[in-house]
């Protein structure tokens, strides 16, 4: 009998699945139920004595990489990956795709905050879902795919940010932390190159090596429209879907913002019949930056 957590962790898993449901066939009559360790570390990748020593507590010290196969060998979802991930003492390792598909419920929940900007994110910083008025708050830019590139590579960024370096600081650091996740992402690689190439100050802060995630904090704008406003926002992760993040925006009550904000959502685009896909400000290409020397220098 396995002597460990952990152990008993993936003897009880591994007794849950049956060759089928992992696409394997199979072969004469079974003496127990589920797979049989064999199965699972052909799947996993590593010998079966390696297999049979982390179920028996034999094995005590295996590598990420290691619980990224067996996690995929038994089909755990991302909360039992997790899960396996604490058992061994292994600080949890992300490295699945991030996700861009955007729950329909969730797009429906940032439908009905007419009054809070909400966007969602994913760690590379792109935008992959906002409510109508948030689009009321990104209206001076001309693309609002990526909030680096924004912050970047669109003339209004520059104004826009109030706290433009502290902006930039943010923009880089996430970028390095959504590569340290995933160092071979390539629409990540290609992110960061494409910023390297147009922009001297980018080429700068990412020489820095500063790594952090959102959280939360104030954050000044200054917009087209409605003036200066001071917004805090709150930074939530989206349970199962990876490296997406909701960040909601508020404004403190009965102070100017606020009533920036009320001018904002009078502004927001109409939403579409259905109520969940926002309508987007009418996009067009944005300009060259004035520094863009082309090409895609490899950075590090």
């Amino acid at each position: 009998m396995p002597e460990t957590d952990l152990g008993r962790f993936l003897t009880a898993r591994r007794a849950r699945l049956v060759p089928e449901d992992v696409g394997l066939v199979s072969h004469g009559r079974r003496r127990v139920a589920g797979l049989r360790r064999e199965e699972v570390a052909v799947r996993a990748g590593v010998s079966a004595d390696y297999y049979a020593r982390l179920e028996q507590g034999r094995e005590r010290a295996p590598s990420a990489s290691v619980l990224d196969g067996v996690a995929r060998a038994l089909d755990l979802g991302p909360e039992a990956r997790e899960h396996l991930f604490r058992l061994a003492d292994v600080p949890i390792s992300d490295r699945e795709p991030l996700e861009d598909r955007v729950d329909d419920d969730l797009r429906q929940l940032l439908a009905e905050w007419p009054h809070l900007p909400a966007v969602i994110v994913n760690r590379r910083l792109d935008l992959l879902a906002r409510n109508a008025i948030a689009d009321a708050l990104y209206s001076d830019f001309a693309d609002t795919d990526n909030l680096a590139r924004m912050t970047f590579l669109d003339p209004a960024g520059r104004t826009f940010f109030a706290a433009w370096d502290r902006a930039a600081e943010a923009c880089v650091a996430h970028l390095r932390l959504a590569l340290g996740y995933c160092p071979d992402d390539p629409l990540t690689l290609a992110l960061t190159e494409e910023l390297a190439a147009a922009d001297d100050d980018f080429r700068w802060l990412w020489g820095r090596h500063d790594v952090h995630g959102k959280t939360h904090e104030a954050k000044q704008f200054r917009h087209s429209a409605v003036g200066d406003l001071t917004l805090t926002y709150r930074t939530f992760d989206v349970r199962g879907a990876s490296g997406q993040q909701l960040i909601v925006y508020r404004a403190a009550p009965n102070s100017r913002d606020a009533d920036a904000v009320r001018l904002l959502g009078m502004l927001a685009p109409t939403h579409q019949a259905d109520g969940v896909e926002p309508r987007h400000w009418p996009p067009s290409q944005p300009p060259v930056p004035s520094n863009w020397s082309g090409g895609a220098p490899t950075i590090t």
